[in-house]
């Protein structure tokens, strides 16, 4: 018989150990028993389990540690709990409100159902990925505004507002940049100069790629269309500096977004700048058929009412879609 030389089967072994090692902890991080967990509202985690649990147990707080996943030596305090009618779901009532950003864990010891004990459980409690997604789309795009929230891009925001056959192809254009420079530079990030310790390279890297985008983006528009170049005039030029184009990639870099995150973000700034222009040359057109006093004709009035449009935004802020 042909024996294992010694180094090959100590491979063997360690790799065997991980394995168990792994289904272990695997066995621990789920539960047959339960069959689902989420947030509800802000101050509750519901739990659903495969069959009813005893009251007694259920109701009892001590049975349960809750933690958010980065921080496991802070307990979050439960203050009350609701078992429902036919008691296969728990409701954690929560003293504060719970950080959903952040995934949770919820211990379980020893659950008892039909007065017998089925085990503990350890599980994770997370939002809905395509929420999260969606969050972000609509929170670039309403809730943080670059333009009526954080006051970025106004170059470009009052020099294309007049009209809105200008400040909707600008849009587009602009969130086309947006979408494809803030991809390029989540790209060369996390696989260039987070590897290879560059960081401090990054606003330089990034001003390369979009103005390698707008260049890419000035000459296919030249000649597709002719007319909506020469709208643009000086202003396509000037997206390359702009505030908003250099400002999502560096929100990228500094949260550690994945791809996805990454698309949903750069995708909801350019469509928040469309929006922000396309309401401002709304009014603009108006306005050039208003009674204005001299003195604030043009960007004066202009400015005015895109202060106007920030109040309004001021609604969307604190609001939560998921």
């Amino acid at each position: 018989m042909k024996r294992i030389p010694f180094h090959k089967s100590a491979g063997l072994g360690a790799v065997f150990l991980a394995v168990l090692l792994l289904l272990a902890t695997g066995c621990q991080s789920q539960h047959r028993f339960i069959k689902k967990t989420a947030f509800k509202g802000t101050n509750d985690i519901i739990i659903t389990f495969a069959a009813p649990v005893d009251e007694s147990w259920a109701k009892n707080i001590s049975n349960y540690r809750v933690y958010e996943k980065p921080d496991p030596d802070i307990e979050l305090k439960i203050g009350s709990i609701t078992l429902s009618n036919g008691g296969r779901s728990v409701t954690l009532h929560f003293e504060e409100a719970l950080n959903q950003d952040q995934p949770h864990m919820v211990t379980m010891q020893n659950i008892m159902s039909g007065g017998k004990s089925v085990g503990s459980a350890y599980v994770k409690v997370k939002k809905l990925y395509l929420g999260v997604l969606f969050s972000v789309l609509i929170g670039a795009m309403l809730i943080h505004n670059f333009v009526f929230t954080k006051y970025l891009g106004l170059c470009v925001f009052f020099g294309t507002s007049q009209k809105k056959s200008t400040a909707v192809g600008m849009g587009v254009t602009f969130t086309i940049v947006m979408v494809v420079s803030a991809m390029m530079s989540w790209a060369l990030y996390q696989f260039v100069l987070k590897p290879y310790h560059l960081d401090y390279l990054q606003i330089i890297v990034f001003i390369g790629l979009v103005s390698l985008s707008v260049q890419a983006v000035d000459t296919i528009l030249r000649k597709i269309n002719p007319t909506l170049f020469k709208a643009f005039g000086v202003y396509l030029v000037l997206v390359i500096a702009n505030c908003i184009i250099l400002a999502v990639p560096l929100i990228l870099a500094d949260n550690e977004y994945n791809a996805w995150e990454s698309l949903m973000l750069a995708l909801g700034a350019g469509l928040g700048f469309l929006v922000a222009l396309f309401l401002m040359s709304s009014a603009r057109e108006r306005l050039e058929l208003a009674n204005v006093p001299p003195t604030y004709r043009g960007l004066p009035i202009a400015f005015v009412v895109a202060g106007l449009f920030a109040l309004a935004f001021l609604g969307f802020s604190g609001m939560s879609i998921f």
